[in-house]
């Protein structure tokens, strides 16, 4: 057997398991659907007749994501990249982001798009981390600060006590695991930070990575208050952020394609836990996905397309 063959064969698995896990949360989202029919239909005849102003306000508002999204991922490296092909593939990226699990079609879009632009593969895979760990880490400053102005919002549910206890161990063994790989890791590691502070030494770049990031989780958490704006969902907009800012989080712990299915059910929950009516919760929903995932989802393939076909990825 070829080193060839044992590289591919784990990522294989690691594929189907992806792909097996996703088709179960999709599965057990249409079984939630189904028995919840009623009150999903109601809230899409109410989205139907809902303020058509800031149901394009939300649109607006997804549109600046992508913009946000290139703005970060300039950031995240030294050189200059194509800003209108940049936009683009921001564009593209969230559509791939639909069909595969885990953030992984976005990630495999914008390391391509730069590679072509020149890069090495190791750097163009830093660089796809860097924006995705201020990302991530943008998304806990606002839940922290958004928590502190709505207390008592965030709260585990009864029983839930166990699963916080389970993964403290795990990021605990994780620790302990990078600790013991740190002597294999050091010299990967090292060029990894090396880029980190060259990112972080000019000003520009540092600015841009972290205000995209800041703002494209904004900007997602301003289209879903302007939806519940339009359906009339009484919840203050400080709330709905956190609770959107919150529901994703989680939802991203399960690797659904561009978190469907488990975002969905994770941010109707946390509405309707938040005091809104079922229907009107259901209807926030729909419009949220309505606005940032189906309305872009063809247009954003096709763009993918021709970005294929002129080989900028």
């Amino acid at each position: 057997m070829t080193s060839g063959q044992i590289t591919v064969a784990p990522t294989r698995r690691r594929a189907y398991r992806h792909t097996v896990l996703a088709l179960a949360v999709l599965v057990a989202a249409g079984c939630l659907a189904r028995r919840h029919w009623p009150v999903l239909e109601t809230g899409a005849l109410r989205l139907a007749v809902a303020d058509q102003g800031w149901l394009l306000a939300g649109a607006a508002a997804t549109g600046a994501t992508w913009l946000c999204s290139a703005l970060a991922q300039q950031g995240a490296v030294t050189r200059p990249l194509p800003p209108g092909r940049l936009v683009a593939t921001q564009f593209a990226a969230s559509a791939a982001n639909h069909v595969l699990p885990a953030g992984l079609g976005a990630g495999a879009v914008n390391l391509r798009f730069l590679m072509r632009c020149g890069m090495p593969a190791g750097r163009s895979a830093t660089a796809v981390a860097v924006k995705a760990a201020a990302g991530a880490l943008a998304r806990g400053a606002l839940i922290v600060v958004l928590a502190t102005a709505c207390p008592g919002v965030l709260r585990l549910p009864p029983g839930w006590g166990g699963w916080a206890a389970l993964t403290g161990a795990a990021l605990g063994g994780a620790v302990l695991l990078g600790v013991r790989l740190w002597p294999r890791c050091r010299g990967a590691l090292g060029v990894v930070l090396a880029d980190v502070r060259a990112v972080h030494a000019r000003p520009r770049r540092a600015a841009a990575l972290w205000g995209g990031s800041l703002a494209f989780a904004l900007l997602h958490a301003l289209v879903l208050i302007a939806v519940t704006r339009a359906v009339a969902l009484p919840l203050a907009p400080a709330l709905v952020a956190l609770l959107y800012l919150a529901a994703s989080c989680a939802a991203a712990l399960l690797p659904t394609p561009g978190g469907l299915g488990s975002l969905d059910a994770a941010l109707g929950l946390a509405l309707a836990a938040a005091g809104a009516p079922p229907a009107a919760a259901a209807s926030a929903v729909l419009g949220y996905r309505l606005l940032t995932v189906w309305i872009p989802l063809l247009p954003g393939l096709l763009v993918l397309g021709i970005l294929v076909r002129r080989r900028a990825l």
